[in-house]
């Protein structure tokens, strides 16, 4: 099968092929020379990013019947790569492996064009639990603080100055991934998808839509922005993985609600150096980072609602509560509220009342910050502390 490892750029997925994947490789016993390596963002490899030519050179490196394992770096460089790819479905001793950047030309291209002979492999920047393996932190809470700012893209943990690691994350945001887009989908002026990205970026958790942001265009910009270019823009960044985007799902009517949605940022670190470090919002921080943990332990990660009837001064009406995640990987499901502190009794009443509303036994857990301990409550939800949960790899918590 064709394995194509996807994520973000700089997320470590060439690390992954090129050095740990061909090590592994070498230490069971492979010959070098039955490792053939191609990195097709490197200006060197321009001549061979046709598709014919990298067929020929390929071809060219099999000079016998013994296994080759084929390492292609960025294929989405390459036009036509699925025929390229394809061509080697049916060679027995040639064994693919590639990386992608951008979700469009690479995630639904698994599914059509290679006929159940290839699966996506997904790549995240550290999750904190990696973070933690640094050991650059005094205690865990000091090193979720640095997390929360500055995220997990790998390069982040070899700086040891909050202005390397500001200057590095600025420098990724807008010489990488702005520059990516642009050129890929030849846009001239960037000043309309720099201002989404900073309304989104300013508005990660809150519940949005075109309409929303073409209406929030004309308040900020001052002139308008149609939504079908948002929408636009707003796939753009969804297939270079800067975003993702959370459906929100009716729990007793088990039906999707395609709008409004919910945007959250691949790395959290990215967000705040967009942001220029103005916005650090305990609270939004930590849900945008409780939903990449639950993305990286291979959870659909959809936004939840609870219809409920309540009576006020006599009438019955009708009224829409919010659970922060509904959470599904195989047939397990979770219901996950994120609260950065419960302060007051009504403070808690408001985060458990959607969950006391969710009558099927899946588990309903609130995820809290600082350390308080965890524990459930009586109406068996469960309370966990962030720090817990994110080093609870094995979801024993959960």
């Amino acid at each position: 099968m064709i394995k194509i490892i996807t994520g973000i750029r700089r997320c470590g997925k060439s690390y992954l092929l090129f050095e740990l994947f061909k090590q592994s490789l070498l230490e069971n016993g492979v010959d070098e020379k039955h490792i053939i390596q191609v990195d097709l963002e490197d200006r060197r490899s321009k001549r061979i990013r046709e598709p014919d030519a990298l067929l020929d050179h390929i071809d060219s490196c099999m000079t016998d019947d013994g296994m080759y394992y084929i390492l292609l770096d960025e294929i989405q460089m390459v036009p036509e790569f699925e025929d390229v790819l394809n061509s080697y479905l049916k060679v027995k001793n040639a064994d693919v492996y590639v990386t992608g950047s951008n979700s469009r030309l690479l995630s639904s291209d698994v599914i059509t064009e290679f006929r159940g002979r290839g699966y996506e492999i997904r790549v995240h920047p550290l999750s904190f639990s990696e973070f933690l393996k640094a050991g650059l932190h005094e205690n865990d809470l000091s090193a979720l603080q640095d997390y929360m700012i500055y995220g997990g893209m790998p390069q982040i943990v070899s700086f040891a100055k909050k202005e390397e690691k500001e200057k590095y994350l600025k420098s990724l945001f807008q010489g990488t991934y702005i520059h990516d887009i642009k050129e890929r989908y030849a846009i001239r002026n960037d000043d309309d998808l720099s201002e989404l990205i900073d309304i989104i970026a300013s508005n990660i958790g809150c519940l949005t839509n075109p309409t929303n942001l073409e209406n929030t265009f004309k308040s900020v910009k001052g002139h308008s922005i149609s939504d079908t270019t948002i929408q636009s823009y707003l796939g753009m960044l969804q297939d270079a993985f800067m975003l993702e985007r959370a459906v929100r799902y009716d729990i007793k009517g088990k039906r999707y609600i395609n709008t409004p949605s919910k945007y959250y940022f691949e790395d959290i670190g990215l967000r705040n150096a967009r942001l220029n470090y103005r916005q650090i919002d305990g609270g939004h921080l930590m849900e945008n980072i409780i939903y990449n943990e639950l993305r990286i332990r291979g959870y659909s990660v959809d936004v939840g609602q609870v219809e409920v009837r309540e009576t006020d001064d006599g009438k019955k009406k009708r009224k829409s509560l919010e659970v922060d995640f509904i959470c599904n990987r195989g047939n397990k499901r979770l219901y996950v509220q994120s609260a950065f502190d419960m302060p007051t009794q009504e403070k808690i009443d408001q985060e458990t009342n959607s969950l006391r509303y969710i009558k099927d036994g899946f588990p309903k857990i609130i995820i809290v910050g600082g350390l308080v301990p965890s524990y459930v409550n009586e109406d068996g939800i469960s309370i966990i502390n962030i720090v817990d949960f994110l080093k609870d790899t094995k979801g024993t918590l959960l």
